[in-house]
């Protein structure tokens, strides 16, 4: 398998604006690890290998640990996420999943319980965009290097 293209070269406007989303995301108040499982594990669920790759070494490089990224994709099994963190997780799979059965409430309400309405706002936004690369990456094959 090889890349098809590169779409911050073929369609250079559009990239950037999702490059943009993306800046305006990672510059919020939701913290920095937080926003990285966000990636990864959308990342999992839509099978990009490439956004698997780079977030990881970035969850790393801000302090994750291996042991809670290797468990992340069994997140609702494990002791090593907090209440909080599980909240955003189950935000990010029924966002990402959102074709399945939308949103539940249930979710919702509990995401409710940890931020306050902007910081709920900053979650979204952070997984569509995620989403948003993981399209890009998955369609237009981009591959991870090998270190």
């Amino acid at each position: 398998m090889k890349t098809r293209f590169l779409m911050g070269k073929v369609y250079p406007k559009a990239y950037q604006a999702v490059v943009n989303l993306n800046d305006v995301v990672s510059n919020s108040s939701i913290d920095k690890s937080l926003q990285e499982l966000i990636k990864i594990r959308a990342s999992q669920i839509n099978g990009c290998a490439y956004c698997i790759d780079l977030h990881t070494k970035d969850a790393r490089k801000k302090g994750e640990t291996e042991q809670r990224i290797y468990a992340l994709s069994a997140w609702k099994e494990s002791n090593f996420f907090t209440e909080t963190e599980k909240s955003v997780l189950a935000l990010t799979e029924a966002i990402t999943l959102i074709n399945k059965e939308q949103v539940p409430d249930d979710i919702y309400n509990e995401v409710e319980k940890h931020f306050n309405e902007e910081e709920i706002a900053q979650l979204i936004m952070s997984i569509i965009t995620i989403n948003a690369f993981n399209r890009i990456a998955i369609s237009t094959r981009v591959l991870p290097r090998m270190d």
